[in-house]
């Protein structure tokens, strides 16, 4: 039985394709696009030395959890804070799946 992961990649807006097109190339089928608006304060714009882009894109992934590193990593060097796209990624476990073939 395999051990299922979610990811949550939040990005700028205009930078989802780039969230997937990594995940895909460690082993990811898919995800799902939602939008959102960031609520970050001036006073974390100048602590951290960046304008907040206010749009944002919230990418969920749900992956086997054996390619949940290498797909955290990806994300981390194409699409991190240090990018344009000024990103954060992270993973949640997942309990249960259905609609998936996860024999």
């Amino acid at each position: 039985m395999n051990s299922f992961s979610v990811i949550l990649c939040i990005v700028n807006n205009g930078f989802s394709e780039t969230v997937m097109d990594t995940a895909r190339r460690f082993g990811a089928k898919g995800g799902t696009v939602l939008h959102g608006r960031g609520t970050a304060s001036k006073e974390a714009e100048k602590i951290f030395d960046i304008t907040i882009q206010p749009d944002k894109e919230i990418v969920m992934i749900l992956i086997d959890s054996s390619i949940k590193n290498d797909v955290l990593n990806g994300l981390y060097d194409s699409v991190g804070m240090g990018t344009g796209a000024q990103g954060i990624a992270f993973a949640l476990p997942v309990e249960d799946v259905v609609g998936m073939d996860n024999k």
